[in-house]
């Protein structure tokens, strides 16, 4: 019955986002009708909202009608550095839930439903929506962080030169290398609105004189001039087909010493139920909406060797879980 309702809570939580219920609770204990009051809501339909986020152990009841934060209710306060209202706004929107009422589709005949339901396909019609990308970029940053942290320790950066970010969106994964590594350079590689927000990151981290912004699509060519090639939740957004295309590309680009870095979980041959997550349900949300897949350590070896790499070594990022990291060579 969990499983049943869990688009109910997830809409839940997109309403609280909306509404700004956790920013309007702050740190204290605020009753249901001062939130209603400030989020211009009826007092006992907030009252019930606040109820439902307390059985989901987002907010805590105290007396009738007053409620606190809890640790995992304070992740949907926009104003935290942890937040992760962003990831959540993305992945309830009707434009990411659309091709899901269609899985049963995508899974007779292997087709993107997305490009059917909206004429397109995703990141073409994401393009479109401006606020929307603001939201994705944001989301996919928020999705960074932990990977961000963990990554400069987990890998010896420090036999490298240069590192380019290939799909690195608003840089949050590079800078978090290149602050942990001084003496290393960096390019962030995206499409112009992939990178919109980067130059705002480097600016924070005081990168810029250290990392420059390219512009590009990776299905065309990749910059030349890194050591290491470097590519987060990028090579299960696609088929196998495109994903030899980039990495292809990197392989053309990669001198003798290089290394290309994919940042992916890998999967296991069998599902291991106790470390799986999340990992099946995103695996399915790339079927749906954009053709791509999560892999298994063998399905990361064909690919890399279609594409003149081959693979060195895969490496789990326990900090960072579930992925892992696959570090590859020109074969």
């Amino acid at each position: 019955m969990q499983l049943t309702f869990g688009g109910l809570a997830a809409q839940t939580l997109r309403a609280a986002i909306r509404l700004r219920v956790m920013e309007l609770i702050g740190e204290g204990e605020r009753t249901a009708a001062d939130v209603a009051a400030e989020a211009g809501a009826l007092p006992q339909a907030m009252t019930r909202l606040l109820r439902a986020l307390t059985s989901l152990g987002l907010l805590r009841e105290h007396t009738a009608g007053s409620f606190s934060v809890t640790p995992a209710g304070a992740l949907l306060d926009s104003g935290r550095p942890d937040a992760l209202t962003s990831l959540v706004r993305l992945f309830t929107e009707p434009m990411a839930l659309r091709a899901w009422e269609h899985l049963d589709d995508s899974v007779r005949t292997g087709d993107i439903v997305f490009d059917t339901v909206f004429g397109k396909d995703f990141f073409s019609h994401l393009k479109e929506l401006p606020d929307l990308s603001t939201v994705f970029n944001a989301a996919m940053s928020q999705a960074t962080v932990d990977t961000a942290a963990a990554l400069p320790h987990a890998f010896d950066f420090g036999r490298f030169t240069t590192v380019t970010d290939v799909g690195g969106g608003n840089g949050t994964l590079l800078s978090g290398v290149l602050s942990a590594h001084p003496a290393l350079k960096g390019v962030v590689y995206d499409t112009e609105e992939g990178l919109a927000q980067a130059p705002a990151t480097l600016e924070r981290q005081g990168l810029t004189t250290r990392c420059s912004l390219v512009a590009g699509d990776f299905f065309r060519s990749v910059p030349g001039g890194a050591d290491l090639y470097l590519l987060k939740s990028v090579v299960h957004d696609w088929t196998d087909e495109q994903v030899v295309t980039i990495l292809t590309h990197c392989r053309e680009v990669l001198p003798p010493t290089g290394r290309v870095l994919i940042v992916e979980p890998v999967l296991p041959e069998v599902v291991d139920t106790t470390t799986a997550g999340l990992t099946y349900l995103g695996d399915l949300n790339m079927l749906v909406n954009v053709g791509g897949r999560e892999r298994t350590r063998a399905e990361f070896e064909e690919v890399l060797r279609a594409a003149g790499l081959s693979l060195v070594s895969v490496t789990a990022l326990p900090q960072a879980e579930p992925f892992c990291l696959i570090e590859a060579t020109a074969a």
